[in-house]
């Protein structure tokens, strides 16, 4: 299993005497509206604001016409899964190093990397020679039937780096109430996290938290289906969620610590006995569960999903089918 979590003190080669950076600045993200752009003014510092997500395309590559060493993303979660997909096509195997400054309403990645709150554009910049690379392969998810769901002039395959299916679609969707009436972060993956557990344990099977979404899982490259604890519909599952990360908002400890790289956590059915246990596996008090009782943590090279319902990547969501989910390009992000 390839590990995500490698890091080195040293700076990748640099192609410059001084090194080029560029600059994708989310003007619509949450926390921008215009500021920290004086860095604009610094020699080879260059600053594309694509009004639109579809102008993401066109501004990597005027930045990589520049020969970039150093691509900073000035945005959140949903801003990096663009840029990240669109950027398959500009860079292919030769990435620049990257980092993020967490603008946006979620920023799950920021949380992983471990980069200030409040870190500004000359702060990033400064930080390029000498801090550390934390190196990560996101999610590359690939709609089977050779179609694409990427912004038109990106690749066919889109890059994230946290998946979910089911009630996480759900969760989503209150997800985004919470940030209506101003929860933000982890405070927001808190409270739909709280309230979706609560709507599991004390709701009826007809409840949205609860119904199961047709959904079939292989696993590997040999497609070996997925068990299913027998708890519920064989075709269904309640929740399904997928990511490379390491750590995650709120603290919440999706994963077993035994493995690394592409991982997946199941739930069956929102059987109530499962649900009341799943804080202690969360919080990390339990360990890994057998699965027996319809809770499974696994990790995978590669798998195969079939969902009969919407799929989220980074809060966006995509249509029901057949993709193939594995890891993508290694790729180094700077932090302090």
């Amino acid at each position: 299993m390839t590990g995500t979590t490698d890091q080195s003190n040293s700076a990748s080669p640099v192609r410059h005497a001084d090194p080029v950076v560029g600059i994708i600045y989310n003007p619509r993200s949450h926390r921008n509206q215009g500021q920290d752009l004086d860095v604009a003014s610094l020699p080879n510092v260059h600053v594309r604001q694509p009004a639109q997500r579809t102008d993401i395309p066109k501004a990597l590559a005027e930045l990589a016409a520049f020969d970039i060493d150093f691509l900073i993303i000035n945005g959140g979660d949903g801003t990096v899964r663009d840029v990240l997909s669109c950027g398959q096509v500009v860079f292919g195997d030769s990435w620049p190093d990257l980092a993020v400054l967490p603008k946006g309403k979620t920023n799950a990645l920021n949380v992983d990397l471990g980069a200030p709150a409040g870190w500004t554009l000359a702060e990033a910049i400064a930080a390029y020679p000498g801090g550390r690379r934390i190196r990560r392969r996101p999610i590359s998810i690939t709609p089977k039937n050779g179609g694409s769901e990427t912004i038109s002039g990106c690749g066919p395959s889109m890059l994230g780096f946290i998946m979910g299916g089911g009630a996480f679609t759900t969760g989503i969707r209150a997800g985004q109430d919470a940030h209506r009436m101003g929860a933000f972060n982890s405070l927001a993956v808190g409270v739909t996290s709280v309230w979706g557990v609560l709507q599991g344990l004390f709701g009826s099977d007809s409840n949205i938290w609860r119904r199961g979404t047709p959904m079939q899982i292989h696993l590997g490259s040999e497609r070996a289906p997925m068990p299913h604890s027998g708890h519920g519909d064989p075709a269904t599952r309640s929740i399904f969620l997928a990511s490379t990360l390491e750590k995650f908002p709120a603290g919440i400890k999706l994963f077993s610590t035994e493995h690394s790289g592409l991982r997946l956590a199941v739930l069956d059915k929102p059987r109530r006995r499962t649900l009341a246990k799943l804080p202690l596996y969360f919080s990390g008090i339990l360990g890994s569960p057998s699965g027996k009782g319809g809770f499974h943590q696994v990790a995978a090279d590669e798998f195969e999903l079939q969902i009969g319902d919407q799929y989220i990547l980074d809060g966006e969501a995509y249509p029901p089918g057949t993709y193939v989910v594995a890891s993508g390009p290694e790729l180094n992000f700077v932090v302090p």
